[in-house]
């Protein structure tokens, strides 16, 4: 590094697309950056040294948003000299070198697998003044490894596997992130507890396909096992996990759920269609009976668990009976909220070359219809929840018109975001603090609670964050072969954790 560059750290920027995977996988991507002395750029500035592209490459104009984005940024590059871009991810993994063909101003372009290489590759951009393009077709060094930079004070990912053993014809996911690696729980732990020490209240597990986890070392029960686990650390308010596989769903996790008193009786639990002939197309080994077996068995073991979804609407050769099938087991999974999404085709998934590729407006008009259908269950059982004291964990940016009606938010146990009144308290209640209150009003997707709260814990995530102290931890070791400062290598994927 130049002198100049060592008396002025260079700054970065990321941004983030795609899912919950995604998001995480930018946190190590900024732990990395810090590690090599970057700085993370102000808000307001728009010309970072460095600006990193997280990208996911699941929804169908993937590719459009990041070469619009990219263009945008052309022109402030040539009237910036020494500005660098980086592209990683999942559509850097599926496009490889035709980023830099298509966009020859950007500087490195890493995959899914090799986020750890990132400092290495922008230097060597910087002393070659030329395009590094490297992709790793198998994972280099399991990515918890590498140091984080968390973006709550008081919530925090921790993945469990990455990759996916599933065939979903739908989804292109399992070819970019690879087969599914289980982390060995004792460095799971590990890093939960690293998390609670920073103040950290909440964790969430993450996998492409979470409750699988186990797989690698044979224990189909490792799931539940952990789940369990996570219950005897102190400190540690609350668990939670997505996405799990229905077809992976075992009773033993239902079990650790409701036994387990950290572990948030919240289920998102992918449905994709409601449809067994579209089900079997989309080869998702599981049918619509099975799926609300395991709502039934969980509500009689959790009857206050609030249940999330995912579902695809317009999947090739999906008849009009296929997707009234798909509202009927909506109407009887009663959901707390789902994520809908019209079928985008996607080169290089088996459903991309089948047969009955239905017409936009068939799509969009039963999509509009699916929505219907979803916001008037939602409200329905929002509405229930009126008159109930729920606890809340205060959060930043959940309630974007917060500042105008002098409310705060977060959420509650069960997942549904509230938005609170703050009342005599104002001034005191800081994001990572846990407030009850009672909800007054209930919204398809958000519920009210406009008297003043009834009780106001503070917490040290409530101090960190009062403090400005975002948790950073280190990477936990595994017993891989290449560990510490990056060598040649990166990660990422959009709405991949939801299978």
């Amino acid at each position: 590094m130049t002198t100049a560059a060592a008396s002025s750290p260079r700054t970065y920027q990321v941004r983030t697309y795609g899912c919950q995977m995604n998001v995480h996988d930018s946190e190590r991507i900024s732990g990395l950056l810090e590690q090599a002395g970057y700085v993370r750029a102000a808000d307001a500035d728009d010309t970072p040294d460095v600006v990193v592209f997280n990208t996911c490459a699941v929804r169908e104009n993937a590719d459009n948003r990041l070469y619009g984005n990219l263009g945008h940024l052309r022109p402030v590059k040539d009237r910036h000299p020494g500005m660098q871009i980086a592209v990683g991810g999942c559509l850097a993994q599926k496009d490889r070198g035709e980023i830099v063909r298509k966009a020859p101003w950007v500087d490195v372009v890493f995959g899914t697998h090799n986020i750890g290489s990132l400092p290495v590759l922008l230097e060597r951009a910087r002393h070659n003044t030329a395009a590094e393009v490297e992709i790793l077709e198998s994972l280099d060094v399991f990515p918890s490894t590498l140091p984080t930079r968390r973006e709550s004070t008081y919530a925090g990912w921790v993945s469990i596997s990455v990759g996916c053993n599933n065939t979903c014809t739908f989804c292109i996911v399992p070819s970019l992130r690879g087969k599914e690696k289980d982390r060995r729980p004792g460095d799971i732990l590990a890093e939960v507890r690293a998390l609670v020490d920073e103040g950290v209240l909440e964790v969430t597990l993450l996998g492409q396909n979470v409750n699988s986890y186990g797989v690698e070392f044979g224990d189909r029960y490792a799931f539940g096992k952990l789940l369990r686990a996570c219950g005897d650390i102190d400190g540690l308010e609350r668990v939670r996990f997505t996405s799990p596989h229905p077809k992976d769903f075992t009773d033993d996790v239902i079990a650790a759920m409701a036994e387990t008193p950290n572990v948030c009786h919240s289920l998102h639990m992918p449905l994709q269609s409601g449809s067994d002939d579209v089900l079997r197309a989309m080869r998702r080994s599981y049918r619509s009976e099975k799926y609300l077996g395991i709502i039934e068995k969980v509500r009689a073991a959790m009857p206050d668990a609030a249940i999330t979804t995912d579902i695809i609407v317009g999947f090739p050769g999906e008849t009009e009976a296929d997707f009234e099938r798909t509202l009927d087991v909506v109407r009887e999974a009663r959901f707390a909220s789902a994520f809908t999404f019209q079928y985008s085709k996607r080169p290089g998934t088996p459903a991309a070359t089948m047969d009955g590729q239905l017409p936009k407006q068939v799509v969009q008009e039963r999509y509009e219809r699916l929505i219907a259908t979803v916001e008037e269950i939602t409200w329905a059982e929002n509405r229930k929840l009126v008159g109930e004291t729920v606890e809340v964990l205060v959060a930043v940016g959940e309630g974007r018109k917060d500042e105008r009606t002098g409310r705060m938010s977060g959420r509650a146990r069960d997942g549904r975001l509230v938005h609170f009144d703050v009342g005599s308290l104002a001034g005191r209640i800081r994001p990572g603090d846990i407030v009850h209150t009672v909800v007054t009003y209930a919204a398809p997707h958000h519920l009210n609670a406009d008297g003043e709260p009834l009780a106001h814990r503070r917490t040290r995530a409530g101090d960190a964050a009062e403090a400005g102290r975002a948790p950073r931890t280190p990477g936990v070791l595994l017993g891989l072969p290449t560990i510490g400062a990056p060598a040649p290598a990166p990660a990422a994927t959009g709405g991949c954790a939801a299978h």
